[in-house]
């Protein structure tokens, strides 16, 4: 018996461009860029000052008001979780959140989310850990502090603050009775969500799973752990291009924030239920370098493998082209962070898996417009592929000025390209690559 086809049937996520897909979309498009100095605490004194910060979210914008005052406590990237969800579950004709399931049985629906710390009271725990300062800006003993974050830790924030929070308040506000899980696997766990959820519906575990990410580590502690890597872009004096993948003279990524949510499930489910799939998870890949908690494999062996395994699984020949002559796959929305190494490891990757068809294969990293979304990235990009085949537009590589003659494949430079009088996408790829080597792709196809 074959396993059964996996479709998506509903997206949702927020994002520095916006809450919407078509307003993301449209932004995307158009290679606006969502960076600038932070404004949710003073980084004036930081070595990078600025992000791609989330913008005029407001949790009643999106949930109905006893749900979103019932939510109210949860954290900044729980929230945006709970919006993103209600976008994809709202379009999947589900129903709507805090009411019955339609067309499912709950406990065949369930959950799969990338999540990262939760509603952390970071005023107290940056103080407590790191000493602190006084009403006077003076520093004062961490002990101290210690004390008073102590008396003022709330029960319910320590709840809040699990790393499984967001799956708790998703499986409340949504019904979902079925298979939950929460992965940690850093900058893949929004792809590695998803792609973990197919493989619960085609063991036939759940008919429905919804799958995704959400994060949010715009803070003291958060953005000084990345600066301390050196991981981070520092150019203070101009954040809106300082995000540049694949480019000379790219110098690291820049931080951003925001959720993105899919609904998957079986082909046989979408039919039963009357809707109509939005594209088809058609394959999904996962390893592990084994390398260092920081660093890639420097020859991309542990990439290269994640995406053959996609490939493989979704019947695509990444070394041939196909039958009306166009490359493999139409498009791979990049990991592209814009580090030294990512993107040239990446690039090796591309070039031996897809072998002599690489430079005919568009490439791009949305990171350049809208930063990177660490656990939520994943599912964003993905989302971007499903847009592309539904669109026929591919979004651009922006800042790509000042090409690195070492990386030569084509990265949409600068604007975004419309395939829509040429075929269209049929088939698009996504790459996600965490600390400490993790390594997820899955390909989406557009559904026939």
């Amino acid at each position: 018996m074959s396993p059964p086809r996996i479709v998506i049937t509903g997206m949702g996520w927020i994002t520095p461009l916006g809450h919407t897909i078509d307003h993301a979309w449209s932004r995307l498009t158009a290679g606006e860029v969502a960076i600038g100095p932070v404004s949710r605490f003073d980084a004036s004194s930081f070595t990078t000052n600025f992000a791609a910060e989330v913008k005029g979210f407001d949790l009643p914008d999106h949930l109905p008001a006893a749900l979103a005052r019932r939510h109210a406590q949860a954290g900044v990237g729980t929230q945006m979780a709970l919006a993103a969800a209600t976008q994809a579950w709202t379009q999947a004709g589900l129903g709507g959140p805090g009411q019955p399931i339609e067309g499912a049985e709950p406990r065949r629906v369930g959950l799969y989310l990338g999540g990262g710390e939760g509603s952390l009271d970071y005023d107290a725990f940056w103080s407590t850990n790191l000493g602190g300062w006084d009403a006077d800006n003076r520093r004062v003993d961490g002990n101290r502090w210690a004390q008073a974050a102590h008396q003022r830790m709330s029960a319910i924030r320590e709840i809040e603050q699990e790393p499984n929070a967001a799956l708790s308040h998703l499986a409340s506000a949504f019904q979902c009775r079925g298979p939950a899980f929460n992965c940690m696997t850093a900058c893949a766990a929004g792809t590695q969500s998803v792609g973990e959820a197919s493989e619960i519906i085609r063991r036939g575990d759940a008919d429905i799973m919804l799958a995704g990410g959400a994060h949010s580590m715009i803070h003291p502690l958060g953005m000084t752990g990345f600066i301390r890597l050196t991981a981070m872009s520092t150019r203070n004096d101009e954040p809106t291009t300082a995000a540049r993948p694949f480019s000379r003279t790219r110098d690291g990524f820049v931080m951003g924030e925001g959720a993105g949510i899919v609904v998957l499930e079986s082909l046989e489910s979408a039919e039963r239920r009357g809707v109509t799939p939005l594209a088809e998870l058609a394959g999904y890949g996962s390893t592990a370098d084994a390398f260092r908690i920081t660093d890639m494999q420097p020859d991309g062996r542990g990439a290269r493998t994640a995406m053959l395994a996609a490939l493989h699984q979704a019947g695509i020949d990444p070394t041939r082209a196909r039958s009306d002559g166009r490359p493999p796959v139409d498009y791979i929305s990049a990991h592209g962070t814009g580090t030294k190494e990512n993107d040239s490891i990446e690039t090796k990757a591309i070039k031996a898996a897809f072998g002599d068809q690489a430079p005919r294969v568009a490439i791009s990293s949305i990171k350049s417009m809208m930063g990177h979304l660490i656990q939520a990235a994943g599912v964003v990009e993905l989302i971007t592929c499903v847009q592309a085949i539904r669109t026929g537009v591919l979004p651009p590589t922006v800042n790509l000025h000042d090409a690195d003659p070492d990386l030569d494949l084509d990265y949409v430079p600068n604007t975004a390209r419309d395939l829509s009088g040429s075929g269209g996408v049929e088939a698009c790829l996504s790459n996600s690559f965490g600390f400490g080597g993790q390594n997820d792709t899955v390909v989406v196809k557009r559904f026939v």
